[in-house]
């Protein structure tokens, strides 16, 4: 079953030369972030470019929940007049995240440290996925949690009354657990600090900066070092929330692998903790331009042009850059198959832990399709067989996961024979005009009825 409702079943078909401009929604990590601060802030944020896939609907829900007036005012313009930090109300019913990860991990770091309690839920991959994570540092600020066994949803939080500052060190690379202890320590007394051993995507700290709470990062021995002090009053802000480079790599990838294709994807937010797949691109070979570089909203932003790029040869990805690029794994695995040579990824355990476990998903999809992959716990490699030996034929589980969905979509693209998925609804959750902006340029993607 998809995340709402039956199953869709899809598949790809060879195409001809993809060609135009791919525009893609705003960025799901801004437009959740965007939600909830607004939520958090004393008086009305104005948002325009807001993505309006299924998860940050849910979120723009579970704001109203908990007390935030939240309007949906047409064409990806929204407005939230918020309640201010330490302001959210009890919900009257349970807060269904659907399968948002990232909506319902920052929803719970907002309210952990409101003497408030919520229950959380989500679809069955939702469910399945591990919130211990989170939800062992909120109890440091006093939060207490009740989930099912292994840390798993459903889950109520009874929020702490009395709230205490925490310093807490990531244990693993995760902007999720970062920014749900932020949200926590913004009701909390004092300085809540957070450090990271390994730099991921700051939008969290850029976006606090910008709603007036006092933030600072340093790089010290022991890592960034990210001091929040709590307690202040968010001030509402009008966000132009920039286009996602998460749903750009689908376009830009099936245009370096499709013959002929050459595709513009304006207006992408290259924030470096954000942009590490564009850099293994490049060193693979691929013709991918930088046109029109600016800064948007405090975010470097460019127009990406992706042209088919046949000679582009397998390489190591490093591991320090996979927070950067850790949801462009999959769709990197398929341009590997068509390049030359074997792509080595390592550092990617998170990856294992997503919406899916994303390495066996793609390893057995591509395998199924003939394409050789090595694997183990924190790291995958992909044999490329080169432009125009990739067979497929093969119909892959998406395992209730957009981004394998996707992925398997751009491989039928520039396969010989068509690839399926079993069930396409998934995509509807981050890229909900992912089939009509494909079909423009050209690509042939079909529901299977």
């Amino acid at each position: 079953m998809s995340s709402h409702g039956p199953p869709i079943p899809m598949t790809s078909h060879a195409c001809g030369p993809l060609q135009g401009r791919a525009e893609v929604p705003g960025d799901k990590s801004i437009s959740h972030r965007s939600l909830i601060l607004g939520a958090l802030s004393v008086g009305e944020t104005k948002i325009s470019g807001l993505l309006e896939g299924q998860d940050v609907l849910d979120t723009a829900k579970a704001m109203r929940a908990f007390g935030a007036e939240v309007i949906d005012l047409g064409d990806g313009n929204w407005s939230v007049h918020g309640v201010g930090v330490g302001g959210f109300a009890e919900p009257e019913n349970v807060i269904d995240c659907g399968n948002s990860g990232t909506g319902v991990r920052l929803i719970m770091g907002a309210m952990a440290t409101s003497p408030i309690t919520a229950t959380f839920t989500g679809d069955a991959s939702l469910n399945g996925r591990p919130m211990a994570r989170v939800t062992d540092p909120l109890a440091e600020f006093g939060c207490q949690t009740v989930g099912r066994k292994g840390g798993r949803l459903p889950m109520t939080l009874v929020g702490a009354a009395d709230p205490v500052p925490v310093r807490y060190v990531v244990p693993v690379p995760s902007a999720q657990v970062k920014s749900a202890v932020l949200f926590a320590g913004l009701n909390a007394p004092g300085k809540t600090v957070v450090i990271e051993k390994e730099a991921t995507r700051d939008h969290t700290e850029r976006m606090l900066a910008g709603f007036g709470a006092e933030i600072t990062t340093e790089i010290t021995d022991e890592g960034r070092v990210i001091t929040l002090t709590g307690r202040p009053e968010l001030k509402p802000q009008t966000i132009d929330v920039p286009r996602d480079p998460s749903s750009a790599a689908f376009p830009v990838c099936a245009a370096l692998i499709v013959p002929g294709s050459d595709v513009l994807v304006p207006g992408i937010g290259l924030n470096p903790t954000r942009a590490g797949l564009f850099t293994t691109l490049r060193e693979m070979g691929a013709d991918l331009t930088y046109q029109n570089e600016r800064e948007e909203g405090g975010e470097p932003v460019a127009d990406l042009r992706a042209k088919f790029s046949p000679d582009m040869i397998g390489i190591e990805v490093p591991a320090e850059r996979s927070a950067s690029m850790i949801d462009e794994y999959p769709v990197l695995s398929v341009v590997a198959s068509f390049a030359k040579g074997k792509t080595y990824m390592p550092g990617v355990k998170e990856l294992r832990v997503k919406e899916s476990d994303r390495i066996d998903a793609m390893a057995v999809g591509l395998r199924a399709n003939g394409i050789e992959v090595d694997e183990g716990p924190d790291w995958w490699a992909v044999h490329g067989l080169g432009q125009s030996n990739v067979k497929g034929g093969a119909t892959c589980a998406s395992h209730l996961d957009h981004r394998i969905a996707m992925s398997f979509m751009i491989l039928g693209m520039a396969a010989t024979d068509p690839v399926s998925v079993d069930d396409g609804g998934p995509i509807a959750t981050s890229f909900p005009i992912f089939e009509g902006l494909m079909g423009g340029l050209g690509a042939d993607v079909r529901r299977d009825t």
